[in-house]
């Protein structure tokens, strides 16, 4: 570990607006009535997340860089979410990350003596449901108004309109039976 090299991570933003974001996150957002959702909306465009209209997102969400987070209207996320946001993460509209799932945009290379970052964006479609304490790897797209059941672990993309869950994640069933 002599080898590896912390100073690599792509922050996109001066170590200021960095230590100033975790700041706001570790005082505003834990203090913000349940409800407040509107505020913490406002604070995450603040510091440049695209957040669209009638987001609900809980006092206890955690985001690593929230100038790389985009959610779009009428999403809902949890208590206890993580945005491990050192790549993109994009939440389409009407879709739920149920609490303590965490959203990991970035690895090491375990062939690299170094342990190098790797790094992959997070996409999760329209109308998707995460359901919770899920695990979410870099890289991953999760289709449109896929299901992914309690306690997954998604290393790899899970197409649309599918029930799908397990460690690792795979697809069970479609979500709405075929007329």
């Amino acid at each position: 570990m002599r080898r590896y090299d912390p100073g690599t991570c792509p922050r996109g933003r001066s170590r200021l607006t960095v230590l100033g974001w975790w700041f706001v996150q570790a005082i505003a957002f834990p203090l913000s009535h349940h409800s407040a959702h509107g505020f913490r909306c406002a604070l995450l465009r603040l510091f440049g997340s695209t957040i669209g209209q009638g987001v609900h997102i809980r006092p206890t969400a955690r985001f690593t860089y929230p100038w790389k987070v985009t959610i779009d209207d009428h999403a809902w996320v949890g208590d206890d979410v993580v945005f491990y946001s050192i790549d993109a993460i994009w939440i389409g509209q009407h879709s739920v990350i149920s609490q303590q799932t965490y959203l990991c945009t970035a690895s090491h290379d375990i062939q690299d003596p170094r342990f190098g970052l790797v790094t992959g964006a997070i996409a999760i479609g329209n109308g998707a449901w995460v359901a919770s304490r899920c695990f979410v790897g870099p890289g991953v797209r999760i289709g449109a108004n896929t299901v992914v059941g309690v306690n997954s672990t998604v290393l790899q993309d899970l197409p649309p309109g599918q029930v799908c869950f397990g460690t690792p994640c795979r697809v069970r069933s479609p979500r709405l039976p075929q007329p």
